[in-house]
């Protein structure tokens, strides 16, 4: 079995930086090949990176209400076909966002004081799910 493969990217214009790093190191340090991509990203930098990095799950941090950029997201991933990639979001979330987005199909929100073994789990089980649902990396689909 393959290493999972996450992308942790922040979007817009919030440079907070250090939780989406601690998070990321939580990832390394359980054994996932991480794809850090930094602050300031564009949706269309995500998703290429997301789609040329071959990775499982993207992770999302937000701080300063960028997750409002969510839809925009999961948008661009189903017009570059993409769509099957699960999204997670960390950070400042209202619950009445949080629903809204788990609506949308964000696989999950973690809020702040989140565990690091509860975001281990969650993102090991989610690209478990993802490899399984596509086919083997470097297998040619018809």
């Amino acid at each position: 079995m393959q290493r999972a493969r996450i992308l942790i990217a922040k979007i817009g214009l919030d440079g907070h930086d250090r939780g989406s790093r601690i998070v990321a190191t939580y990832l390394r340090d359980a054994g996932m090949e991480v794809v850090y991509t930094g602050p300031w990203q564009r949706i269309e930098q995500v998703v290429r990176a997301s789609i040329d990095e071959d990775i499982d799950v993207i992770g999302i941090s937000t701080l300063a209400n960028d997750y409002v950029l969510i839809p925009e997201l999961l948008e661009a991933l189903a017009a570059a076909g993409a769509a099957d990639i699960p999204v997670i979001v960390g950070g400042i979330v209202p619950l009445e966002d949080e629903r809204r987005l788990l609506e949308l199909g964000v696989r999950q929100v973690f809020h702040p004081g989140a565990t690091r073994q509860t975001i281990v789990d969650a993102v090991q089980r989610l690209a478990a799910q993802a490899a399984a649902a596509r086919p083997l990396r470097g297998e040619l689909t018809a």
